[in-house]
């Protein structure tokens, strides 16, 4: 549905809500994993840099949230089938729905972790390197 009016910046805020709600819960959920799994030896290295990244998803979370007051929208629901979602909103008054299929959620979702824990889209090579040379 268009709301009359709403911008593009407006509709990537409220995309971006929907990516952040399944990222906290993604990262929150990998690291109780990891804490209760017991089979690594550090377990509170690996959830540390988890846990970090999923602050740092809440505070963009949290900022997101101001802008939303600031703009008059208001996220109203959220819901899932076997082909995505569509998130209800309100926009100063006016009803909307995006909707997101699973593919692009999956990949947009995966890349925006990756930069929540540091790592960017950066990709690390799949042969090892060489040996280094000793002088």
């Amino acid at each position: 549905m268009a709301v009359p009016g709403i911008t593009e910046d407006e509709l990537a805020l409220i995309r971006s809500v929907v990516l952040l709600r399944f990222i906290r819960r993604i990262l929150d959920r990998d690291a109780r994993i990891l804490e209760e799994s017991g089979v690594l030896k550090s377990p509170e290295l690996y959830t540390g840099i988890i846990r970090g990244a999923e602050r740092r998803a809440s505070l963009v979370q949290h900022e997101i949230m101001a802008e939303f007051q600031k703009r008059r929208i208001k996220f109203l629901r959220l819901t899932q089938d076997e082909h995505g979602i569509e998130a209800e909103y309100l926009c100063r008054g006016y009803g909307g729905a995006i909707k997101m299929l699973w593919p692009v959620l999956r990949s947009e979702i995966s890349s925006r972790i990756r930069a929540y824990l540091g790592s960017g889209s950066t990709s690390f090579p799949e042969t090892p390197l060489s040996e280094p040379t000793m002088i």
